[in-house]
């Protein structure tokens, strides 16, 4: 066996999640409830009827990286060359991190709390990772001079993910820059931005930073998980300047040869109108707005969402996040993941996801209160 993947752990989230009831209240796993338009199937099924399902190119259809590119319209990324279509954003991540870190020589610097699958593919690769942790005595906001002092001196990449998985936490404009202008006055190899913005479309604030408007190192995965409820269809990219890409298209292709064809007809139909990416999000809005009031009412510390859909609770009294996510299942049939799993930092915590309909999550909100008094 590869000792490397032997030495890691396997995911604590799912194995919260796999403990889950037929009665049970969910508000673990991030996976959306709503329901994505069946309109986006049938007109890709015509297409099927038409042409088939054969490969796409390596890279994906020419036509919809050009309209994903186009769409986002980041600096210099604005082509078809700039786009490589993956099997979600979890492929897109981990095709990143193979093609652009050494692992004889790079560092990977992570900003917790974050989700877990970042160090778990370093250390799939062989890559070093440097941790630096957000502060819950600053509700996890992004701290630019924080992210800046830890940078070392073998840092080559720098992983991001705004709106946060699992803090909900955005960074704002004034941090990304200061980072941005960090880096651009530091001499010798450029040190990459991977933002991770697969919560792009749930973003509930208005001082939010896009690093690829801002910085020319920056490489962005995104997928239509979130943003369309097409978790199961594994459709997400890579976007990014044209010489990582053309790097990262072989990579992909090894791993993959190509995305699944049909659902890349299904992300056509989405792309040729893009407000279609916000079809969900006033539903987001107003329920983040009904959270909210939940929270307040039951008493809960919690960290204000400023975007995807999750909220973090404090634990009272230093209690251990993942005894009491064990407890909720078993004593009051409520699914919730354990701070623990997305870093030190955020032990003591409980990340919650108010995915479900408005009264079951008020319900399991209720039982985590009653559990905690």
């Amino acid at each position: 066996m590869n000792p490397r993947v032997s030495g890691i752990a396997p995911s604590l989230i799912r194995e919260l999640a796999a403990k889950k009831r037929p009665t049970s209240i969910d508000l673990g796993l991030g996976e959306p409830t709503l329901l994505p338009r069946i309109e986006y199937f049938e007109r890709a099924l015509e297409r099927v009827r038409e042409n088939g399902v054969k490969y796409t190119a390596n890279a994906g259809d020419l036509e919809l990286r050009e309209l994903i590119a186009r769409h986002y319209a980041y600096p210099a990324m604005e082509r078809a060359e700039n786009v490589c279509i993956t099997i979600g954003s979890q492929e897109a991540m981990y095709v990143t991190l193979k093609t652009l870190l050494d692992p004889s020589r790079d560092e990977l610097l992570v900003v917790e709390p974050a989700f877990p699958s970042y160090v778990k593919m370093a250390a799939l690769e062989g890559i070093g990772v440097r941790i630096v942790s957000m502060l819950d005595d600053d509700d996890f906001a992004f701290d630019a001079e924080r992210i800046i002092a830890a940078i070392g001196e073998r840092t080559r990449a720098i992983v991001i993910c705004s709106p946060c998985n699992p803090t909900a936490r955005v960074i704002s404009r004034g941090a990304a820059e200061t980072i941005v202008d960090a880096l651009s006055r530091r001499g010798g190899e450029p040190i990459w931005l991977i933002h991770d913005e697969i919560y792009r479309e749930q973003r509930f604030v208005d001082d939010a930073a896009d690093l690829a408007m801002l910085y020319p190192h920056t490489i962005v995965a995104n997928s239509l998980s979130k943003s369309n409820a097409l978790t199961g269809l594994r459709l997400g990219w890579i976007l990014g300047p044209g010489g990582f890409v053309e790097q990262a298209i072989k990579v992909h292709a090894w791993a993959a040869s190509c995305a699944d064809t049909f659902a890349q007809y299904v992300a056509l139909e989405i792309f040729r109108s893009p407000t279609n990416l916000q079809e969900h999000a006033p539903w987001y809005r107003e329920q983040r707005a009904r959270v909210r009031e939940m929270l307040k009412e039951s008493g809960l510390p919690f960290v204000d969402p400023e975007g995807a859909f999750y909220v973090c609770v404090r634990l009272p009294g230093g209690m251990a996040s993942l005894d009491a996510a064990n407890d909720l299942i078993e004593r009051f049939d409520v699914v919730t993941i354990p701070g623990i799993a997305f870093g030190k930092s955020m032990e003591g915590w409980l990340r919650l996801s108010w995915v479900m309909q408005a009264e079951r999550v008020r319900d399991g909100v209720a039982r985590i209160a009653e559990y905690c008094s």
